[in-house]
């Protein structure tokens, strides 16, 4: 084990050993009473890297005296899950048993770079009980792993674990005389150890492969030194995946901060996504697709400027292209909100669906020919530009939907105008009728 790195020295030996999932360590928490309780369903454990899933794994098995199988689904397939199953089956009959002995525990790391057929020859195996499935998962399972599987597995959702867990984490790997690093009798420098944890990005094995590294170069000094351990550590990786949960998370936290009209925050996540390599013409197609959902007419020159802001990245490139970028993502947080114009397409597009295509209106048919105008077509029809005000009381709707309201204009911002004018309207209309 002196030989193992530290993050799999330092791994919990006990439930109580795990850190930052008190939802399902705590006392009350269902997940340990079932362990306790020796009742191990087959699981998924979703979560970012680093927060314990091969570990409780693990404990799942020692809890319920299971033989542990491992197998990772980036380098594994078929032929290693029949090789799994044909070493489980003389020892089960095919059937799994109560007896702890008899019992086998598989975990496939990794479980969603499995496609549906290598995750479908899975399911029998975890329906008759050969074998008690941990599956762990970086993704979205409801993405990631088929239905059938999903519904014979308990979901546990691990979080990320915040500095605070990450610091009791190093600090015990500092002192441990056994597995950590105790032997070395190093002090921790105040902001030494919290610098760490801070490069770590709340995941655990990051954590402790960096104490180890950093540990060892301070070894002779007796002292882990804020100032080396910033020398040390050198570039931070953001950890930001380009196509994983992360990623949607961090998109989804940087158009929620410009919904929320706070460009700090709209500033931050947007920071988060460069640091971390995304494309910019991405962020700028976001700021575009924002502008039109969630400001629209109350600012119909934040479109303008999201657009100007995509063609600009478009010509510029990075490091240039973060300017214009903060410059439309500033405008559109500090807009004036409206998504009138998102619920009317979607209230027009789900009327469409629901009514199929109603027929156009004679009077609103284009009469191209002499046998288009015998028809009726165009008849009757009335040129608004020959009415007061440019406007006419015409049907312009199906005659199913006459009446019908999709667009209702917000009442500030550039649609109060717009509010105000189509009120307008009807009031000159209606003044006219009398």
């Amino acid at each position: 084990m002196t030989r193992a790195p530290l993050a799999a020295r330092m791994r919990p030996r006990s439930i109580d050993e795990i850190i930052g999932q008190t939802h399902l360590t705590a006392p009350d928490a269902p997940f340990r009473q079932a362990v306790e309780g020796g009742h191990l369903p087959s699981v998924l454990l979703w979560g970012p890297p680093g927060v314990g899933k091969t570990s409780i794994a693990q404990l799942l098995a020692e809890a319920g005296a299971l033989a542990f199988r491992q197998i990772s689904a980036v380098t594994s397939g078929m032929k290693d899950l029949r090789t799994i199953i044909e070493g489980v089956r003389p020892a089960t009959g095919g059937l799994f048993s109560a007896e702890p002995s008899r019992g086998v525990l598989l975990f496939v790391d990794e479980i969603h770079r499995w496609n549906k057929a290598q995750q479908d020859a899975l399911l029998p195996h975890v329906e008759d009980g050969t074998v008690v499935l941990v599956g762990a998962t970086t993704e979205n399972p409801a993405f990631e792993i088929i239905p059938a599987l999903r519904s014979r597995c308990w979901l546990l959702r691990l979080k990320a674990l915040d500095d605070t867990a990450l610091l009791e984490v190093l600090e015990r790997a500092l002192r441990d005389q056994e597995r950590g690093l105790g032997a070395l009798g190093l002090e921790a420098e105040a902001g030494s150890l919290e610098r760490i944890a801070a490069f770590s990005g709340g995941d655990a094995r990051r954590a402790l492969s960096l104490l180890e590294r950093v540990g060892h170069a301070c070894s002779g000094t007796g002292t882990l030194r804020a100032n080396r351990v910033r020398q040390l550590l050198g570039e931070r990786d953001l950890g930001h995946d380009a196509r994983g949960d992360a990623h949607y998370d961090v998109v989804s936290a940087f158009i929620k901060s410009m919904r929320g009209s706070d460009p700090d925050a709209a500033l931050y996540w947007m920071a988060r996504m460069l640091e971390g390599g995304e494309d910019p013409v991405f962020v700028a197609r976001r700021i575009v697709i924002f502008t039109s959902e969630d400001v629209g007419n109350a600012d119909p020159r934040a479109l303008q400027l999201a657009v100007a802001a995509l063609q600009a990245v478009q010509l510029v490139g990075m490091p240039e292209a973060r300017i214009p970028l903060a410059q439309a993502c500033t405008y559109a947080a500090c807009a004036p909100k409206s998504n009138a114009a998102y619920m009317a397409i979607n209230a027009a597009i789900d009327t469409v669906r629901t009514t199929g295509g109603l027929p156009v209106p004679d009077h609103l048919r284009n009469a191209p020919t002499e046998l288009a105008k015998t028809l009726g077509h165009g008849k009757d029809y009335q040129y608004p530009h020959d009415h007061p005000d440019r406007i006419v009381r015409q049907q312009y709707l199906p005659d199913a939907l006459e009446g019908r309201c999709f667009y209702e204009p917000a009442s500030h911002g550039a649609e109060k105008a717009m509010r105000e004018r189509l009120s307008w309207w009807k009031q000159r209309l209606a003044e006219r009728e009398r």
